[in-house]
């Protein structure tokens, strides 16, 4: 085991697991940070997608020992009472069905939106790509990316 100081959501978080064990793992398990899920365990889905330094990073396969001094944003800490442009834009479009992949979905499209604040349609689509939504509400997914789109500044 080794003790890990990690900055998740603009606070200090002390972990003693070992040094391979997946950040997903750690944020769920050791610091109760549930939003963040767990869907494949291969980086293939995105359900546990979080931010390192800002970067759409998968979790499950991210050994918390690669962490260092980066700081990790989980939906938990994307804002404080659901303000955030995406999550906005989320709920004005209705976007959840079973609301499993959602984290990871709004997780990535707000990284993205921040590299690109005005996508294009293909653009989102790329983007959203590699994140998995088991209900198919893919069309909504990508109009909220959209509305998000017009409420970022």
């Amino acid at each position: 085991m080794a003790q890990y100081n990690l900055k998740i959501n603009g606070q200090t978080y002390k972990a003693d697991v070992e040094p391979d064990t997946p950040l997903l793992w750690v944020l769920r398990d050791s610091l109760g940070l549930v939003g963040t899920k767990y869907g494949c365990g291969i980086a293939q889905c995105g359900a546990c997608t979080v931010h390192v330094n800002g970067a759409a990073t998968r979790s499950c396969v991210l050994p918390v020992s690669a962490i260092g001094s980066s700081s990790v944003t989980t939906i938990e800490g994307l804002s404080a009472q659901g303000e955030h442009p995406v999550q906005q834009a989320w709920d004005e479009v209705d976007v959840p069905q079973c609301g499993y992949c959602q984290a990871g979905q709004i997780m990535t499209a707000a990284a993205f939106l921040k590299q690109n604040p005005k996508p294009s349609e293909a653009e989102i689509e790329a983007a959203m790509n590699g994140n998995i939504c088991r209900c198919g509400t893919y069309h909504r997914i990508r109009e909220a990316v959209k509305v998000a789109s017009t409420k970022t500044k």
